[in-house]
């Protein structure tokens, strides 16, 4: 197993779960009207849900000898807060994290049960969220 090249996914996992915790804390702010409660809970919720994942990772990489990196992920801010467009922009969050521990998979396949049975909760965790996401984008009417 390449084991720079594993520090390195995980590094970049690691960037993008911690842009979790910022993109998620920023989206409770910013939530208006009648459901602000309910979706500011459900947001802080993935907040923290991004920072265990953080955690996880950093030990991971602390483990095989790397050094976690600092840095966090692409911000990218629209400026439009409304609930849809917030889920919408979470959409897209999820399915790039999904696409990482895809990438985090196939490095260690067949090279770490540790790591490879790590992605794959990972993975599924992710799935999930974009499943429940997409059910709350979805206009009930259709």
């Amino acid at each position: 197993m390449d084991n720079k090249k594993v520090i390195d996914c995980l590094n970049e996992l690691l960037e993008h779960e911690l842009a979790g915790v910022v993109r998620y804390t920023h989206y409770a702010f910013m939530v208006f009207g009648h459901n602000r409660i309910p979706i500011c809970s459900w947001l802080r919720g993935q907040a923290k849900e991004s920072l265990t994942h953080a955690d996880e990772i950093g030990e991971l990489i602390t483990s095989m000898d790397g050094h976690p990196s600092l840095k966090i992920g692409k911000l990218l801010e629209s400026n439009n807060h409304g609930v849809t467009a917030i889920l919408k922009e979470s959409l897209s969050h999820e399915k790039i994290q999904v696409e990482l521990y895809h990438k985090l998979l196939k490095i260690v396949k067949d090279d770490s049960i540790l790591l490879e049975e790590f992605a794959r909760k990972m993975i599924y965790e992710e799935e999930l969220h974009i499943a429940e996401v997409e059910k709350m984008i979805k206009d009930p009417k259709k």
